[in-house]
């Protein structure tokens, strides 16, 4: 593996890794830093989360033009750097006005997952950038899971412990990317910034004028908000449905983010050569479907553990959609379109949570008419038949630009 891509998967890995370090933490961070009980720290917990994925949304048009501008190698350092200042103040945050700070400059660093997702567009044959966008998704899954685990083992040495670790393996990474990072825009493809496009509604407008990238887009936005339902309720539906405790909850997530490491970090090749782009996101929504609606009908623990790193076999869907995509525009734009689908995705996180914890708390409630801690799942399974059923009708597919740009 070439250093420059070994940087963009860790990269990406440490993203996915500092957000969850600061999970097993917070809780007791936000009651030190406002001396108050666990119930209103959970309601700063939510706005901490939701202004990141606010300024995720903001943000990912911006980071992503700005590379298409200045080059991925800058933006990408650049962000880093701030990065590991933004978690060393935090590690010193003596007021949750610091951690809100904090979190609004995370969440707009945290967005050049845009700028590496257009790195790895750059470096790959059109034919090859689903695969590759797959191993992007196996670097986030493997932070996934070993941001919590290590964070869970730092926050047994203080509060502060696991942001000055996040903070020194964001440096650490800046400066193996000074060294290994070759630039990718040349001026051959170097596009214009303007602000009329860094924005979500304008990037998904100037995207959604390309032919049949805006119902792409749609089926994207459809996906993210139901596999939101895994972070936003899965906790709560263990316990509910299977009396699990924290322990095995974790377990569970871990081998959910394991499996879906391997299945986009390799599998997902097997797949598209047997299936193709477009058989590929087919095979993953009917797998969705089937998943989720057996997950929402399981009553024994042992077998939705079995269910769990099984239900991430579905996980081709994303990386084949960027490759269709990522197809579709020029070479001028790939920033603008990995800095779209940030949005979307973050817009998703903004909006999952609160429909999938109400369905939850709708069905579960001492009124509820039924009783089914599985209902988010069977809302997901709805969702994805939408989304599959939006993809099949769209239209041809989307051409593949020549030299042509998108200015």
């Amino acid at each position: 593996m070439r250093p420059a891509v070994l940087f963009i998967l860790v990269t990406v890995m440490i993203d996915a890794m500092g957000i969850g370090l600061i999970i097993p933490v917070m809780p007791d961070l936000i009651q030190e830093v406002e001396g108050s009980g666990l119930a209103r720290a959970a309601l700063w917990g939510g706005v901490l989360s939701t202004v990141f994925a606010v300024m995720q949304f903001l943000f990912g048009p911006v980071i992503g033009g700005l590379s298409d501008r200045f080059g991925r190698r800058p933006v990408l350092l650049l962000s880093l750097v701030v990065m590991a200042l933004d978690y060393l103040v935090m590690a010193v945050a003596g007021s949750i006005w610091l951690l809100l700070a904090g979190r609004i400059v995370g969440g707009i660093t945290a967005a050049t997952n845009s700028t590496a997702n257009a790195y790895m567009a750059d470096i790959s044959k059109p034919e090859d950038r689903s695969a590759n966008f797959g191993l992007i998704g196996a670097a986030f899954g493997l932070g996934f899971v070993l941001g919590p685990l290590i964070g869970g083992v730092l926050g047994e040495y203080g509060t502060r412990a696991p942001f000055y670790a996040a903070a020194c393996l964001a440096a650490l990474n800046a400066v193996f990317g000074y060294f290994v990072l070759k630039e990718t825009v040349t001026d051959s493809i170097r596009r214009p910034f303007r602000w009329a496009r860094a924005n979500p509604l304008g990037s998904f407008r100037q995207l959604g004028n390309l032919p049949g990238v805006g119902p792409l887009l749609v089926v994207f936005f459809i996906y993210q908000v139901a596999f939101m339902v895994y972070p936003a309720i899965w906790s709560y539906f263990g316990k509910a449905r299977f009396g699990w405790d924290p322990s095995t909850i974790g377990l569970s997530l871990a081998l959910f983010g394991i499996m879906m490491a391997v299945v986009q970090g390799g599998l997902i090749r097997v797949v598209l050569r047997l299936l193709g782009e477009r058989g590929t996101v087919i095979y993953g929504h009917l797998f969705d479907i089937a998943a989720f609606l057996a997950l929402a009908f399981v009553t024994n623990g042992t077998l939705a553990l079995i269910l769990t790193p099984l239900a991430a076999l579905a996980a081709v869907i994303t990386p084949a959609l960027q490759g269709i995509m990522s197809r579709a525009v020029g070479a001028d734009a790939q920033g603008e379109l990995q800095g779209a689908l940030t949005s979307v995705a973050a817009l998703a996180m903004i909006l999952s949570p609160m429909v999938m914890t109400g369905t939850f708390a709708a069905f579960t409630a001492a009124d509820a008419p039924v009783y089914l801690p599985g209902a988010p799942f069977i809302l997901s399974a709805a969702l994805i038949a939408c989304g599959l059923a939006v993809f099949i009708l769209r239209g041809p597919e989307p051409a593949t630009p020549g030299q042509e740009t998108t200015r």
